[in-house]
Formats: C-alpha cells, sequence, structure tokens
C-alpha cells in the first residue's frame, strides 16, 4: 500500500469497532463516523468549511448505521482513495479526506442520503482539488501545522526529511553495537525504544509533505565527504562517531521541525536529551570495561575479619589474582577509619590492585582510592562523581532489575549483584539469589560482580547461573592461605564461556 497517515489507521480501527459493538459487519456508516469522529481530523475539517451542523449529521448517521449499506473490503477503499488523490492532486498519499470520498462514492443510496444532509460529493471533489494542503492550517492527532508560506515549508521538510532518515541510519548502527558488539540486551532495548519514539513523533507529520520536498539528485552535499569519515579503527569508535551524528541529526529536526509543527520539535528535543545519557554509557563503558576487563575476583575486607594480617592478606590474594580490595569498616572511629584506608591504599599500590571505599566518600577522596561502593541508601552516582571526579570508579549494590537498569542509566561502572547465599560476614534480611544472577546475565553485560556467601563449594553455581564476576570476603579473609583460594576460583571463572 501507498503511504498513508496514522490517521487511516485510526478510522479503520474505529469502523470495525462501531461495528463490533452491533456484532456487525462494517458498514459505509461506520467508515464514516470513524472519518468524522475526530474533532479536528482533516475530514471533519473538510466538511465544517460547507457550514453544516456536523453535529447534527453524524448523530442521524449513526442512528441509520445498522441498515447502511455494507462497506466494500478496507483495500477496496483505499485503492479508490488512492485513485481520487492521483486524479484530484497528482499524488498517491493515502490521507483521510479522500478516504471519505471513496466512503461516499461507494454505495448511490449513501451517497444520496448524504447529500439530503447538505453534504454532496461534487462539493466535496471541488474542495479536495483546490485544497493545496501547504497553504493551509491543517490538524493532525490533534496537534496545528500551520503553513503560511509553501516555499518555506517546503525548504524545512526536505531538511527534516533528510535529518529523520541520518537520525534512524544512526540509531539502527548504536543498536547493532550494542547488540552485537556489547552483546547488552538492555542498551540494545534503550536504542530500540529512541527508535520508535523517533517513529511515533514523525508519525504525526505528514508523509507527503515530506517525500515531496525530497530531492536527492540535487542535493549538493551528497558527493561531499567530511574529514575522518572512513576512519574508523574500531567498532567502538564507529558507536561514538554515530551517538554524535544522531543528535546533530535531532538538533537539527528540532530546529526545522518548529516551522512545521512544535509539537514535533517537542518530542524530538526529549529524545536528543535522552541521548545524552546513552552517550556517557557508551563512552564511559568503553573505558570503563578496558579498565575492568580482567578483574574478575573482588575481596571485601574487614580487618577484624581477617585471619592474618590485612597487608599480608591483601598481598597474597593479590599475587593468586585478585585485581580489586574493598575497605569495609562499619566500627572504626573515624580517625581509625582514615588510617586504615590511607594504609590499605598503599599496600593494593604495591600489589597493583584496584582500591575501593565503601560508602565513604570522603575518606576515598583522602586517600586517593580508585573509587567507591554505594548501597541503595546511599548518595547518588551523580553526587559521588562530583566529589571523586570523573576518573573514580563508581560501583552500586543491586538487589533487583529495576536497581541494575538505574544505576547503569545514573552512571554506575560496575554493579554488585546479590546477596546470593547467606553470608558469614554481613547479615541480609532477604537473597535475591541465583534467579537474580541469572536475569542480569541475560540483560547486560555491564561489568557485574556476584556477592553475597560466595565460596569454592557453591561458585559453580554461580557460573552456571551466568556469573563471570564475583566478590567475596570470608572465603578469603579467613584463608590460611589467600593466594591458593583466589587461584582456585579463577580457575572456576575462567572455565566459564
Amino acid at each position: 500500500m501507498s503511504e498513508s497517515s496514522p490517521a487511516v489507521e485510526r478510522a479503520l480501527a474505529s469502523a470495525q469497532e462501531l461495528a463490533a459493538t452491533r456484532e456487525d459487519v462494517v458498514r459505509l456508516a461506520d467508515w464514516f463516523l470513524g472519518l468524522l469522529q475526530e474533532e479536528w481530523g482533516r475530514p471533519a475539517e473538510l466538511v465544517g468549511k460547507f457550514g453544516l451542523d456536523l453535529e447534527r449529521i453524524l448523530a442521524e448517521i449513526a442512528a441509520e448505521a445498522a441498515s447502511s449499506p455494507v462497506a466494500p473490503d478496507a483495500n477496496t477503499l483505499f485503492t479508490k482513495a488512492r485513485d481520487s488523490a492521483i486524479a484530484l492532486r497528482g499524488e498517491s498519499t493515502l490521507t483521510t479526506d479522500f478516504l471519505l470520498l471513496a466512503t461516499i462514492a461507494a454505495d448511490d443510496s449513501f451517497q444520496a442520503r448524504l447529500a439530503e444532509l447538505g453534504l454532496e460529493m461534487t462539493a466535496i471533489q471541488n474542495a479536495l482539488r483546490s485544497d493545496q494542503f501547504s497553504t493551509e492550517e491543517v490538524s493532525l492527532e490533534g496537534d496545528v501545522f500551520v503553513m503560511t508560506d509553501s516555499a518555506e515549508v517546503t525548504e524545512a521538510a526536505r531538511i527534516v526529511d533528510v535529518n529523520l532518515n541520518r537520525a534512524r541510519e544512526s540509531l539502527r548502527v548504536l543498536d547493532d553495537y550494542a547488540r552485537f558488539v556489547l552483546d547488552d540486551a538492555f542498551l540494545t532495548g534503550q536504542f530500540k525504544q529512541l527508535r520508535h519514539k523517533l517513529v511515533d513523533a514523525s508519525s504525526a507529520l505528514p508523509p507527503h509533505l515530506l517525500l515531496s520536498a525530497r530531492d536527492t539528485r540535487q542535493d549538493v552535499g551528497t558527493e561531499l565527504s567530511g574529514l575522518g569519515e572512513y576512519e574508523r579503527p574500531s567498532a567502538a569508535k564507529v558507536a561514538t562517531a554515530n551517538v554524535k551524528r544522531l543528535q546533530e541529526c535531532l538538533r537539527s529536526l528540532e530546529e526545522f521541525g518548529k516551522v512545521i509543527s512544535v509539537p514535533f520539535a517537542k518530542a524530538v528535543e526529549a529524545i536528543r536529551y535522552e541521548t545524552y545519557t546513552l552517550e556517557r554509557i557508551l563512552v564511559r563503558g568503553g573505558s570503563t570495561l578496558e579498565r575492568l576487563q580482567e578483574a574478575k575476583l573482588y575481596v571485601l575486607l574487614t580487618g577484624s575479619q581477617c585471619e592474618a594480617a590485612l597487608d599480608w592478606t591483601i598481598a597474597e590474594a593479590a599475587s593468586g589474582g585478585a585485581t580489586i580490595f574493598q575497605m569495609r569498616e562499619k566500627n572504626l572511629t573515624d580517625r581509625e577509619r582514615l588510617d586504615r584506608a590511607r594504609r590499605m591504599r598503599n599496600w593494593t599500590r604495591q600489589a597493583g590492585a584496584l582500591f575501593i571505599v565503601n560508602d565513604r566518600l570522603d575518606l576515598a577522596k583522602l586517600v586517593e582510592a580508585d573509587g567507591v561502593h554505594l548501597g541503595q541508601d546511599d548518595l547518588s552516582v551523580a553526587a559521588a562523581r562530583k566529589i571523586l571526579g570523573p576518573d573514580s570508579l563508581i560501583g552500586v549494590s543491586t538487589h533487583n532489575l529495576a536497581q541494575v537498569r538505574e544505576a547503569i542509566l545514573d552512571g554506575a561502572d560496575y554493579l554488585g549483584v546479590g546477596p546470593t547465599f547467606p553470608s558469614s560476614t554481613k547479615e541480609f534480611g532477604e537473597f535475591p539469589g541465583l534467579e537474580f544472577v541469572r536475569q542480569v546475565s541475560a540483560e547486560t553485560a555491564w561489568p557485574t560482580f556476584v556477592l553475597g556467601g560466595i565460596t569454592l563449594g557453591n561458585v559453580r553455581e554461580v557460573v552456571s547461573a551466568g556469573g563471570r564476576r564475583i566478590a567475596v570476603s570470608a572465603a578469603i579473609a579467613r584463608a590460611e592461605e589467600p593466594a591458593a583460594v583466589a587461584q582456585a576460583f579463577l580457575q572456576v571463572l575462567n572455565t566459564a564461556r
């Protein structure tokens, strides 16, 4: 079928619903009522030009609907409407005003009845023949498109058409990157949602306006290419270039869209703001993934729970392959915590490992830790970023998928997922368990550390559920040989596929 407006689909649905309420076939009256029920639709505006009492006409046709002639099938009406559009306007776009004409012309008796009510087909044909959409004020979906100067509107429409195509192309590239390179269902879904939102925003624009303004052969820019246009050394660079391209297209759509429809421009503006969040995820996510690529074993340490000296435990665990250590101290004074943090910073630096402070942003900043880990009741990621700066790693504990999605959008560098099993070092009220691990592994490829009661005895269950990184405490802190335990954990994690 040729291009059609969204209003045509609504009219079809309305006609079918009216017939269904009577448990009847679709009749011409159903089509007529479906086309005219939108107060600001083109058929209602067309009938309004004749000075008729639309409410009275609708009421009388509705009362006679059950005895109205049976309507031809929808495709027949669409074909008749398209033929009329070509004959009267020289275009094949299927719109509701020509569908109204086809409905009236479908049966002589129905046509005569409408003539009795003052609505004559000849008058409608003449109005449609002389009606040029580009020089009048027309409404679709409740939004007014003011066309005061056809030349200016055509110019704006040409720009809108080009940038809609570019934006859709960029979103497809980003969708493919999230799906096939990152293997991330959550981000793939985010880009699909943006594509749908862009389609929804553009569906209110009359399609024939954009198509009639298109002139690719006369586009002076088709033979030009910018510097670096073909320099894409990696898939990540492709994604970065396309998110920038998308934002530029959306800005142009927003500005030139105002000439055609302010509601359209506002919808595009909202989409543009969403792309900034997704850009941050893509760009920062790339650098974070590189930084945490080899990080599979994360050790949470409380000095009082360690079997041996804290510095020895860190050195041993790091020699066994642990790459991140977190200070979790709840029962020390602030001065004692600061002193402990300074020493752990030195020990982890000597071991070549990353150092994270739990909760306390002030301590993390004072000792130049690599980052901080936040719980659900702690400061937001954005607030932590302002305090610690752009290079600090910020992790967030999550206990359900909603929190996972929120943390990623907020800008968390990694996620803590759990608790998975009962822990000997920390009490938990509930356990999302292995099912949560399965959900997260299917949802996102973001750096995720499964935590809560993980031991050498159950780590294979974590791996089977999709976990590829773990955070442990007692299993290392209370081990007589932390290096051997760390190696054993990594042996299991490294066999995961």
